[in-house]
């Protein structure tokens, strides 16, 4: 396969040594004769955070679930603070220590909490599994302020609490375990646009005060142009685009890249044009020409 087009750049200078948190090299996943994931390769920094970007069916998903490790890849290498990540692990000591390298925030915080449970009892029951010694009482508080909720929310249950306040308590419970990887699979595409400032001016925030590094799926090109240093574009299951955030969507070098960047409406904006666009890329793609 080409490599994709990609610019090269002096990394995002982060934490003491700037050393990587996420690795992942040559990942490939095929579902028959569907290959979803592609020969994905690419790193997030100490403090870092990476965009991947493609519509739906562009593997970008697919790719997170195997680095959370809810999928399996047939091949390839991830890597988390430069060790091995193991496609599965035996003994509850061990699972537990793979979960807290890499968490995930869903795109429906309410679906991703549980109805019945309180703010409170959440990040509890998250705390007594990973750290059952620590003082649960003060650690739930420092959390609850580190997302902006205090302790007024720890009673709520999740229909108490707006789309925006769930997604903060989703949050919360990442942090609860101290990933180095937070992943999140689409964490805003479900709020309101004023709520989604919100949340990402508290990721911006939080990203300013811990060393952990952030991959954003995403098909929404504003959140990734406010709140990651790289993108990698995905189609097919291939990058086909990769390089600093602000220097792919300046001057995007592959078509589909530019192609998501016409499409996104504004004044003049024609649809007609894009889907003539779209459907000359499709009839030029090497998967059409092969048949």
């Amino acid at each position: 396969m080409p490599d994709p087009t990609s610019r090269t750049s002096p990394a995002r200078p982060t934490g003491p040594t700037g050393a990587k948190v996420l690795e992942v090299n040559g990942l490939r996943r095929s579902f028959g004769t569907v290959r979803a994931v592609d020969d994905v390769s690419f790193a997030v920094p100490e403090g870092g955070s990476l965009g991947v970007v493609g519509e739906s069916g562009s593997g970008k998903s697919t790719t997170a679930r195997i680095i959370v490790g809810l999928e399996r890849a047939d091949t390839g290498d991830i890597r988390v603070r430069g060790v091995t990540r193991p496609a599965g692990v035996r003994g509850r000591t061990r699972r537990l220590a793979r979960a807290r390298e890499v968490q995930m925030v869903f795109q429906d915080p309410y679906l991703s909490l549980d109805p019945r449970t309180s703010v409170d009892a959440v990040l509890r029951e998250t705390l007594r599994l990973h750290f059952p010694r620590i003082d649960h009482g003060r650690r739930v508080r420092e959390l609850l302020d580190q997302v902006g909720l205090g302790t007024r929310a720890a009673d709520a249950l999740p229909r108490q609490l707006s789309g925006g306040q769930r997604q903060r308590v989703a949050i919360a419970r990442a942090l609860a375990v101290e990933p180095a990887v937070l992943v999140l699979d689409e964490a805003v595409a479900a709020l309101d646009v004023s709520v989604q400032a919100q949340i990402l001016n508290l990721l911006a925030d939080i990203r300013e005060r811990t060393p952990v590094g952030y991959l954003f799926i995403t098909h929404d090109l504003g959140v990734v142009r406010h709140v990651t240093d790289d993108v990698i574009v995905m189609r097919h299951g291939a990058v086909v685009e990769a390089g600093r955030t602000a220097d792919v969507l300046a001057e995007p070098r592959h078509p589909y890249t530019r192609l998501l960047l016409d499409s996104v409406p504004r004044p003049g904006w024609d649809p007609e044009r894009i889907a003539a666009a779209r459907r000359s890329l499709t009839d030029n793609s090497p998967n059409r020409r092969s048949k």
